[in-house]
């Protein structure tokens, strides 16, 4: 028999798998997950009406690797804004319509959840 520690969805489980296939049910509760990290301090509040009215957000989490664009640059549609690591691929995260960046929210290194706001448009 052999004894692996298993994590889903941040639980953690005990679990006994028998040589030649069987599986046994996991063995003990779910222990404890680890402290979420504290959040990042937030962003300074950008200056009234410097928010864009187009909103570019991370379609899923991950690691920002480039920021390619700063604010006041104008973009076309179909242009890089930022490159996103998600499940070891790179992901292009592109502009949604011709504009101006208005407000550049994350930094290279940053983790991101799904949703968060990248980069705002004028």
């Amino acid at each position: 028999m052999k004894t692996y520690t298993i994590t889903v969805n941040g639980n953690v489980y005990d679990v006994t798998v028998e040589e030649g296939g069987a599986v046994a049910a996991p063995v003990a509760a779910p222990k404890a997950a680890a402290a979420p990290k504290a959040a990042p301090a937030p962003k300074a509040a950008a200056p009234a009406g410097a928010q864009g009215g187009v909103k570019v957000n991370a379609p899923m989490p991950g690691k920002i690797l480039g920021v390619k664009v700063a604010a006041g640059q104008s973009v076309s549609k179909g242009d890089v804004l930022i490159v996103l690591e998600a499940m070891k691929m790179e992901n292009e995260i592109v502009a949604p319509q011709d504009g101006t960046v208005a407000t550049v929210n994350t930094t290279v290194g940053e983790q991101v959840e799904a949703g968060a706001v990248l980069v705002t448009l004028n």
